[in-house]
């Protein structure tokens, strides 16, 4: 659903960093260590719907940390999005700037923290999996998350070529299922549900290439009954992402 303010308009290829997509036999891209696909959402969004479907299917796949954030920018359609979060609507406009291209919209999937594509639509997705695996490759640290029952222990290796700038360690609490009636605005009548989403996202350190271990109370981090734990490992607070895991 495009914003109803002036965006620099560029072309989906423009914003893709490389061009070839390897496939395997299976038919399925061939991604190169852990992606991440943040989708940008709203409960406001008559186009929001199919993507929040298909991220559901993401989520199910070996090898990607899927993770739904609700922005607020379509509360004034009549219905407030009831998942959404200033912080989230910030962290969307924030990656168009950090890329270049302005373009902000719903449905929006950002991947890798490097580039994006409309959020219903698979291929392109996983095309832009494909080629941003290839950019961070040799990139990525290892990452070990755990948690007890107060503490989320996050160990980031020095194992990796060190990031271009100080790489932000995040920890973000996930509700795996919510389902939401929607009883005004353009989804009014429909009942959706919506997975792996993001409840919280705070940053707890920063990692400059050298081994990291990080210790934080699960109540700090919005961590709570119900709720999983994912560490992200992104250069600055939107550039590229290059590692992720849930604790286990």
């Amino acid at each position: 659903m495009p914003l109803r303010r002036p965006v620099l308009i560029l072309s989906l290829a423009a914003m893709i960093l490389a061009v070839g997509v390897a496939v395997g036999r299976s038919g399925e891209p061939q991604a190169v260590g852990p992606a991440v696909v943040e989708l940008f959402t709203s409960q406001g969004c008559s186009s929001c719907p199919k993507a929040d479907a298909l991220l559901a299917k993401y989520a199910a796949r070996d090898g990607i940390v899927a993770l739904s954030f609700n922005v607020d920018y379509w509360d004034y359609l009549g219905w407030r999005d009831t998942l959404a979060s200033p912080a989230f609507t910030m962290r969307w406009r924030d990656y168009a700037k950090s890329r270049g291209d302005g373009q902000v919209y719903t449905p929006q999937a950002v991947v890798n923290g490097l580039a994006h594509a409309i959020g219903s639509k698979a291929k392109r997705i996983d095309a832009v999996i494909e080629e941003t695996g290839r950019v961070l490759a040799g990139r990525r640290p290892s990452l070990e998350v755990t948690r007890d029952q107060e503490m989320i222990l996050i160990r980031v290796g020095g194992d990796a070529a060190r990031p271009g700038r100080p790489a932000t360690v995040w920890v973000a609490a996930v509700q795996p299922k919510v389902t939401v009636p929607i009883r005004r605005g353009e989804n009014q009548g429909a009942e959706i549900t919506y997975i792996n989403v993001v409840r919280s996202l705070q940053a707890v350190g920063t990692w400059i290439g050298d081994a990291l271990d990080v210790r934080v109370p699960q109540g700090a981090v919005g961590v709570q009954a119900g709720r999983r734990a994912v560490v992200l490992v992104q250069e600055g607070a939107t550039g590229p992402m290059l590692a992720a895991a849930w604790a286990r």
